[in-house]
């Protein structure tokens, strides 16, 4: 049968981030998308002006439509916007049969909050315990683990601290230390480092959503989870490597990479 893939998260009209770029990397790894929407941002490549919070009976309500006509093979989360939100989803996940990656995405690329302040605790809380992975940044990390991360080392204990805290695994991204992005993935005990070559540009709008919806994508179609990161972390590097240059700032990747 086609795999399938669920994605929860914001919608992005310029098509680089959010959904958007979600459907777009499942239908590119050949993976059935459906989408459940969290909230809807006014925005391009240059700024977002306007993010409007969907109810968290609506999101509830998308989410169980589709799994219960079209049970995913895996599922991911991006913005999700509120607590209530944060909260139902987090119940949803509760009784997942598939593998569920979360993105925690707080701030989008311009500076504007995807999560209110009072839902961060409940996506470490309740949300993140319900992770096959869960996959922040660098400012996303320090937030949820209450680290400064400035190396490897310092991303290692972070990633440690998050599974302590309910975590299977955690996949922390370097792309805002300096030097090569080496992403670090701590999967119970092991350890197993994604190296990857920086190239400069400001087309990288989406970045983090294409990377774990490539994640999802690829444990859809059966991968174990080492393979499903190596796999999403060359998507993702030849995406920004061959970026369209499309709009006149933080542009998208090539979701045709």
């Amino acid at each position: 049968m086609l795999p399938v893939a669920l994605t929860i998260a914001g919608s992005d009209p310029s098509g680089g981030a959010g959904i958007q770029a979600d459907l777009k990397t499942f239908h590119q790894h050949r993976v059935y998308g459906m989408a459940a929407i969290t909230l809807v941002t006014v925005q391009n490549t240059v700024s977002v002006s306007h993010v409007e919070m969907l109810s968290a009976d609506l999101v509830r309500q998308q989410v169980i439509a589709v799994i219960s006509d079209v049970p995913p093979n895996a599922a991911k989360t991006g913005a999700l916007g509120s607590l209530e939100v944060v909260k139902a989803v987090a119940a949803l996940a509760a009784e997942f049969a598939f593998p569920l990656v979360v993105d925690p995405v707080m701030i989008s690329k311009h500076g504007a909050r995807l999560i209110s302040p009072e839902a961060e605790a409940a996506l470490k809380n309740e949300l993140l315990p319900e992770a096959y992975l869960v996959t922040p940044n660098i400012p996303e990390a320090e937030l949820l683990c209450g680290l400064e991360i400035r190396d490897e080392k310092d991303m290692l204990r972070a990633a440690r601290r998050l599974c302590h805290a309910g975590c299977r695994a955690v996949l922390i991204k370097a792309g805002h230390l300096d030097g090569p992005p080496v992403d670090l993935l701590l999967d119970g005990d092991e350890v197993t480092r994604f190296a990857g070559v920086r190239v400069d540009g400001p087309h990288t709008h989406g970045t983090g959503c294409t990377l774990s919806a490539a994640i999802t994508a690829n444990l859809a179609l059966g991968m174990t989870l080492q393979k499903a990161v190596d796999r999403a972390k060359r998507f993702v590097q030849a995406a920004i490597g061959t970026a369209p240059g499309i709009g006149h700032g933080h542009g998208p990747l090539n979701h045709w990479a």
